[in-house]
């Protein structure tokens, strides 16, 4: 449509207006106000013990010190390689406080792959635990890059007494030994000061807080610059999403913070509501139900594979799900029976949203409250502005109803990719002397201004001539009974350039073949959307988070593919 902000002028689905504006502030800032209008509230619950918003200012008002007095100071990148534990928030904000800028870090990172992105962002100190799975890989490459220290936390320290102990007794293989090496520093020997020190004047909009590496779906990942006014706005905007701002505000917090979904949906709107946060230190569905039960929390961002989990899990039939408000889905498409079959499971309201590591976080969700849309990605956040765009010449409008690039305007867009000029010129583009980010995502926007990706541009399949969208053929394929996972892909073809090909997991018990979920499948699709075969796996690869990756499936299959004749 050709003005879809004329709708979101007078049609705004979310609380308040869409046309209105976010002052500059500092993560900082933010953070040290809810502290002082609660600070004996609890801002986390980590395993059953709380920690209360003055205690965790405190916690990072002492890194800020330690760190300046080992010698950084603002603009210093310093990292973060720490999955969900308390340490993560304290170094968050005392990085911040410092005016050193944060740099996230997959615990799941290969030596190889935490070498590359230290040395690309020019990381100076890393946080990091004992831990088996994260210490040694941490101290290969203090020996292989420019990296200057490590600090090293303990997790048994940062749970109650009596997990405490048995943490100790049962998961000795789970934790290495600190070196006593001059460049290591114990956590607590970093925050033995007592958190006085003068913290500079943050500039909010010029003062890079975050660089927030993407998921490296085109190549090798870049580093997006995120300001302390990006995350703050992104962060506000979120937290303005819920109409009920007066009930008790609980996030279960099992997305991992190093991602951008979390570290905006769960950390950072988080401390603006002044709310308390449920962290687990890695999803497990499991544990996941288990903490449900224990704390009743009111909000659970995840990813479509993670409610699947709990879904499949024995425990979901036993959980109770009465205080769960709202589930924000983010990271991949949604299908509508996933959607249906949570919210009968659990009496809550499943909404999609979405968002890139390049938006801070978050561009548009469906509302929380009113006309919601299966399928669409809602309307956007307010101040946030959408466009569609010809997929071959980003300067031209798309004609209306056409499905057209996706491109989007905000507070909460990026400064630009860390030492990547190149990339910047690709990715962004004026229009109407106003800088647009390009997503790569192509959709369309219908008369009631609700936003639906249609497909990825990088994903399409050229068949013959033809443009195919895997995701349409992945939303039939969810209609068939049998089918939990699908993805689809396209493969080398001497005739027709390319041709689909559909990869599925079944739901437990089903036995369907691959052979009957084809012939199932092409009579409902377009002659050039019909797959040569639809191959039945135990297994699907995910990302990080947990989301079908089509990247991986790809490299895989073509790891033992050939051109088809």
């Amino acid at each position: 449509m050709s003005d879809p902000e004329a709708i979101w002028r007078t049609n705004f689905h979310h609380p308040g207006n869409w046309d209105r504006t976010y002052p500059p502030t500092s993560m900082v800032a933010l953070f040290e106000q809810s502290a002082r209008a609660h600070p004996d509230a609890p801002l986390l619950d980590f395993l059953g013990r709380r920690y209360s918003y003055g205690e965790t200012l405190d916690g990072a008002n002492r890194v800020a010190c330690g760190l300046a007095a080992m010698g950084y100071g603002r603009g210093d990148r310093i990292g973060l390689f720490l999955p969900n534990v308390p340490h993560y928030v304290a170094a968050y904000y005392g990085i911040l406080k410092l005016g050193a800028t944060v740099v996230n870090y997959s615990p799941l990172y290969s030596v190889d792959e935490l070498a590359h992105q230290v040395a690309d962002s020019g990381t100076r100190l890393l946080f990091t635990l004992s831990a088996t799975a994260l210490l040694p890989t941490a101290l290969k490459v203090l020996e292989r890059s420019g990296l200057e220290r490590l600090v090293v936390g303990s997790v048994a320290g940062a749970l109650p007494p009596t997990k405490s102990f048995f943490y100790r007794l049962l998961r000795r293989r789970e934790v290495t030994a600190r070196p006593d090496d001059p460049r290591i520093t114990a956590f607590s020997a970093l925050i033995a000061n007592d958190g006085a020190c003068t913290s500079p004047v943050i500039d909010p909009e010029r003062d890079v807080a975050l660089i927030q590496y993407t998921g490296g779906t085109t190549g090798t990942p870049k580093g997006a610059m995120l300001t302390h006014h990006n995350l703050s706005a992104n962060a506000r905007q979120v937290a303005e999403l819920d109409p009920h701002p007066e009930e008790r505000d609980s996030v279960l917090g099992v997305l991992p913070f190093f991602h951008v979904f979390a570290n905006t949906c769960v950390l950072n709107r988080t401390v603006v509501r002044g709310g308390e946060i449920v962290m687990l230190p890695r999803f497990d569905a499991a544990q996941t139900l288990a903490a449900i039960t224990r704390t009743n929390p009111r909000a659970l961002p995840g990813v479509p594979t993670m409610y699947q989990a709990l879904l499949d899990h024995p425990d979901c039939t036993k959980t109770d799900f009465s205080a769960l408000h709202v589930c924000i889905s983010g990271g991949a498409p949604l299908s509508a029976e996933l959607k249906a079959k949570f919210e009968a499971q659990t009496g809550s309201t499943m909404l999609e949203g979405y968002g890139l590591s390049e938006s801070s976080g978050v561009v548009s969700t469906n509302p929380y409250d009113g006309p919601a849309k299966s399928g669409t990605i809602g309307q956007p956040l307010a101040a946030t502005r959408v466009r569609l765009v010809d997929k071959e010449d980003p300067r031209r409008a798309v004609a209306d109803g056409e499905p057209g690039e996706i491109v989007i305007a905000g507070p909460q867009i990026m400064l630009g990719y860390w030492q990547r000029p190149e990339a910047d010129a690709e990715v962004f583009v004026e229009l109407d002397g106003v800088r647009w980010l390009r997503t790569g995502d192509v959709g369309t926007i219908d008369t009631d201004g609700f936003i639906r990706i249609v497909d990825r541009l990088k994903d399409m399949i050229a068949v013959g001539g033809f443009k195919v969208f895997p995701s349409q053929i992945e939303a039939v394929l969810h209609h068939h009974p049998a089918v939990k996972e699908a993805l689809v892909i396209g493969l080398p073809d001497s005739y027709r350039g390319e041709v689909p090909r559909a990869y599925v997991t079944l739901d437990e018990g089903s036995d369907v073949t691959g052979e009957a979920l084809c012939g199932w499948l092409n009579p409902q699709l377009g002659k050039h959307e019909r797959v040569d075969e639809v191959v039945v796996r135990l297994t699907l690869p995910k990302t990080m988070i947990g989301k079908l990756s089509r990247k991986d499936l790809i490299a895989e299959v073509l790891d033992t593919s050939s051109p088809r004749t």
